[in-house]
């Protein structure tokens, strides 16, 4: 190189390009419209291409609605199963018991001894199904008079302090701290002061 063509430092390098490459540039930046035609779609395209959008949204939107009612009615299935099949390991559990007082009554010759024995196992089999499904037993004698557990019966004239149970009628039961049947008592007046 000579010293002319030499880059000096205050001066930007220049390059020199060829005929073809400048050539081959300005094809690229002088297109013919036909060529932008290629490039860009037309108007049915794009609206054939939003029809079909359209069409697969939409099917797409019926398969999720056909879902979501299909859950709906499983879940409503599932309702109505619990309601109607709540019971059945209670009902199951209390096969036992039925067995026994059956087997009981098909004894014929049976003593008063046997029998107050087998009624003995059945109560015992009995309060053994209802620990296992939480059913409390509510015996409340000699306990204050609480209306959310007891329903009193009468009031009668009693040492006790007022509004204290004398005497329970019938047994009350409490399944998972609800009252299934409140205990039927007697409830004490108090002393007449």
């Amino acid at each position: 190189m000579t010293e002319e063509n030499r880059p000096q430092p205050d001066q930007p390098e220049l390059t020199v390009t060829s005929e073809s490459s400048v050539q081959e540039t300005g094809e690229n930046k002088a297109r013919t419209p036909e060529q932008e035609g290629e490039a860009m779609p037309s108007l049915e395209q794009l609206l054939k291409k939003a029809e079909l959008d359209a069409a697969e949204h939409y099917d797409a939107w019926l398969r999720a609605k056909a879902e979501g009612e299909n859950i709906r009615k499983r879940a409503q299935m599932d309702v109505t199963n619990a309601h109607k099949y709540a019971i059945e390991n209670f009902s199951t559990e209390l096969l036992s018991v039925m067995d026994s007082l059956e087997a009981a009554l098909a004894v014929e010759n049976a003593t008063v001894e046997n029998f107050k024995s087998g009624m003995e196992l059945t109560l015992k089999q009995l309060t053994a199904t209802f620990a296992k499904f939480n059913i409390k037993q509510l015996n409340p004698q000699g306990e204050k008079f609480d209306p959310h557990l007891h329903q009193a019966m009468c009031m009668v004239e009693s040492e006790l302090p007022h509004n204290t149970i004398v005497q329970v009628m019938q047994k009350g039961y409490v399944l998972n701290d609800r009252v299934i049947r409140p205990a039927l008592v007697s409830v004490s007046k108090g002393k007449e002061s």
